[in-house]
């Protein structure tokens, strides 16, 4: 394993542990508001610190991109994380969340962690070395038909006003055309499921880069393919991810190319 990879790792079970032992003391964990459908815990924080001083014990010169703490340091080498995707799920009980750390080098994503606590599920990747669980080779589903597919979803809540009429034209498009819908709430994850075989296909929009680092090249070195909706490399930024196998990203891209332009407009 790659040594900055190996930090990653490490990042990831340290903040996984903190996360693990807050998990059934919910109760008493400080939870604020930032935005409509958008918390922070305790454990959020606590979790992200215990990532960075793992960074920066190993690369204390290396710039940080976290979801809570923002952007830090200046260097050719940022580390974009997410210390708990799906806290709605977490102060639910509801038990779906991860980790999220990947490694940009010069603009170019070169290595990602994904880790489930819950399940003790590690996804891993470096550029051009393949995606792993748990030190095993994965591969992105083979299917090929549309009406045999399992699609990820995420409901649209940051512009959810202007979002929701072509997201729900899109979805039921894909619940009659599919052999169905989940949305478990963790994008992440979402996007690891993909790249195992669990799901087929994933789209959501409003996203930020922390859901989507790792997960991006986690997929395509399982084989899948990530863009923009509109099918760009700008995803990171926009946040409107559409990801799947090559023949399942193909299919539904062509059957919501309507609703994607709307959602898009």
């Amino acid at each position: 394993m790659h040594a900055l990879l190996n930090v990653a790792v490490m990042a990831a079970r340290r903040a996984g542990a903190v996360l693990g032992r807050n998990f059934n003391k919910r109760h008493k964990l400080t939870v604020e508001k930032k935005g409509h459908n958008d918390f922070v815990s305790s454990a959020d924080l606590a979790a992200e610190a215990a990532i960075i001083e793992v960074i920066h014990k190993h690369y204390p010169d290396h710039a940080i991109h976290a979801e809570e703490s923002g952007i830090s340091g200046e260097s050719d080498h940022v580390w974009i994380i997410d210390p708990l995707d799906g806290t709605t799920n977490y102060l639910h009980g509801f038990p779906v969340f991860a980790v999220s750390i990947g490694l940009q080098i010069n603009g170019r994503l070169e290595h990602a962690v994904v880790y489930d606590p819950m399940r003790e599920e590690l996804f891993t990747a470096s550029k051009g070395e393949g995606a792993q669980l748990d030190g095993r080779k994965i591969r992105v589903s083979g299917n090929k038909d549309l009406d045999r597919a399992l699609i990820g979803t995420g409901f649209p809540f940051r512009q959810a006003d202007s979002e929701m009429g072509p997201y729900l034209e899109m979805l039921g498009k894909v619940v009659k055309n599919t052999s169905g819908v989940r949305r478990p709430g963790a994008a992440a994850l979402d996007l690891c499921y993909v790249a195992v075989g669990r799901l087929d296909a994933f789209w959501e929009t409003g996203l930020q880069p922390w859901d989507l680092a790792a997960g991006t090249l986690i997929i395509r070195e399982a084989g899948g393919i990530v863009s923009a909706l509109d099918g760009g490399e700008n995803h990171l930024e926009t946040g409107h991810v559409l990801a799947g196998t090559p023949r399942i990203y193909r299919g539904l891209a062509k059957l919501c190319a309507k609703d994607i332009k709307a959602i898009l407009a």
